[in-house]
């Protein structure tokens, strides 16, 4: 924001206050800037004589709440509070509007050069307000779109997490097959699956991925796998007949165990879980050394 003008070393942005949504000064402001000798009582009675000028919408007195809040902003309880005769008083305070017209009413030539100012300060202050809402507006519109982002990332994320220990019952066959797909969508580079049958189904989830798959198994149908491998060059078949169990390894460093074979997810009741133990991987990779 531009530098506002400046009387007496006083900032007169820094005697502006948002109130019940609009812009207001304080009547012990006002005196100080229009050089009052009697302070806010000059001001006062100035109203009280005009009083007809000064409708709600020019001219109010702060609530209890609406001091404290003033206090607030000016850092000081003092300087806010006018005592008379041992009585509290919470201040009276102008709009713009009403600014303009204390200064015709004030008739003194101090308080007409002074407006001038203060008008220029009034619309300076909505220029800043204008364009911080907009910011504002902005930066809300941006947090929204990078919350619904992370939302997006945890539910991603949180998926993951469901995922890693399911149980399937009979029939859920899209289920399983839905659960073995995201699992292998998981990997960033290789992919290792122990199955002693390789089936049609596994072989349509294998060609939904383009990481480098490596398959242990005993049992398989040849023609089928030359027809894959004639399209897909990501797979590899090893001969292994040494596991009884099926297990998936992810990028050398995430194991799933399934208590089913492959081509039978989801016509039995079966588990998939996942095992957070390297060491086990490091065993179950060093069997496979030389198949």
């Amino acid at each position: 924001m531009n530098e506002l003008e400046v009387i007496d070393d006083i900032k007169i942005k820094n005697m502006i206050y948002k109130v019940r949504g609009k812009e207001v000064m304080r009547d012990s402001d006002l005196a100080k800037l229009y050089q009052c000798k009697n302070g806010t009582k000059s001001i006062n009675l100035a109203v009280k004589r005009h009083i007809n000028r000064f409708p709600e919408d020019f001219y109010f007195q702060l609530t209890d709440e609406e001091t404290k809040n003033i206090w607030f902003q000016i850092e000081t309880k003092k300087a806010s509070v006018e005592t008379r005769g041992g009585k509290y008083n919470n201040p009276y305070v102008f709009t713009e509007q009403g600014v303009a017209m204390l200064a015709s009413t004030l008739k003194t030539e101090i308080a007409e050069r002074v407006s001038i100012n203060i008008m220029r300060a009034f619309v300076t202050m909505r220029k800043y307000i204008s364009n911080n809402l907009l910011e504002q507006k902005y930066y809300k519109e941006m947090l929204f779109r990078h919350d619904e982002e992370i939302k997006l990332l945890q539910n991603t994320f949180s998926k993951f997490d469901t995922i890693s220990n399911e149980l399937f019952f009979d029939g859920q066959i899209y289920d399983a097959y839905s659960l073995l797909l995201d699992i292998f969508s998981s990997s960033k580079k290789s992919i290792i699956i122990i199955d002693n049958y390789i089936s049609k189904e596994l072989l349509d989830v294998l060609s939904r991925t383009n990481k480098m798959i490596t398959v242990y198994t005993k049992n398989m149908d040849n023609t089928l796998i030359k027809k894959y491998q004639s399209q897909y060059n990501n797979l590899t078949i090893k001969i292994n007949s040494s596991f009884h169990d099926r297990f998936i390894i992810i990028d050398d460093k995430i194991l799933y165990h399934s208590g089913a074979s492959f081509k039978y997810l989801g016509k039995k009741c079966f588990a998939i879980n996942k095992i957070d133990n390297m060491e086990m991987i490091n065993d179950i990779k060093n069997k496979l050394v030389g198949c």
